[in-house]
């Protein structure tokens, strides 16, 4: 499996990017949150990648944390939830949305997705609820991530220099002791 990649962005479009790792060139179906977080064409990116197998196709999914990929994984556990509608659901909640919606059992909260009906939502809920209950949304989703990306570009740091930190950084930490480990690896590079 692919479960990174980094290069150099080629094109984007409103579903997908095209990433150059070494000449070969990676086709990745993305949110659009996701295509808005990323650098312009010709800049260096970093994409953690979900790769999609079925017999007649392989595809790549692409998303700004691993957090973000292993809750795509976790959708993914659910019968009739397939890639389309994991992408839906990541494109139209916010990761910390889908996390409370699920473990609170709020299935209605659900049903804004294209594709999910009440019943949809319901058996989501029902099978996925067990998985999440506990866990705190914000450190599954990563949702720290952007809170170090805000603080250290606050600070002047390119998002090259940044995009270089941010996945070393632990992100079950609390978002001040990632940003003192960020700028720990940037004050020694």
């Amino acid at each position: 499996m692919i479960g990174r990649l980094r290069g150099v962005l080629v094109s984007s479009s409103e579903s997908s990017v095209c990433i150059d790792v070494s000449g070969v060139g990676y086709e990745v179906t993305m949110t659009p949150r996701g295509l808005v977080s990323l650098p312009g064409i010709g800049e260096e990116v970093v994409v953690h990648t979900h790769t999609h197998v079925r017999e007649d196709e392989m595809s790549l999914f692409g998303f700004d944390s691993e957090n973000e990929r292993d809750l795509f994984r976790i959708l993914l556990g659910a019968s009739g939830v397939g890639t389309k509608v994991a992408m839906a659901m990541l494109g139209t909640m916010s990761p910390q949305d889908i996390v409370r919606a699920i473990a609170s059992e709020d299935a209605d909260a659900l049903t804004v997705v294209s594709g999910i009906g009440k019943r949809g939502a319901q058996r989501i809920v029902l099978e996925l609820a067990p998985k999440l209950a506990g866990r705190d949304a914000d450190v599954l989703t990563g949702s720290g991530s952007a809170s170090v990306r805000a603080a250290l570009e606050t600070l002047g740091y390119s998002t090259e220099e940044i995009n270089s930190v941010i996945g070393k950084v632990d992100p079950n930490e609390s978002v001040e002791s990632q940003v003192r480990e960020a700028l720990r690896t940037l004050g020694g590079s």
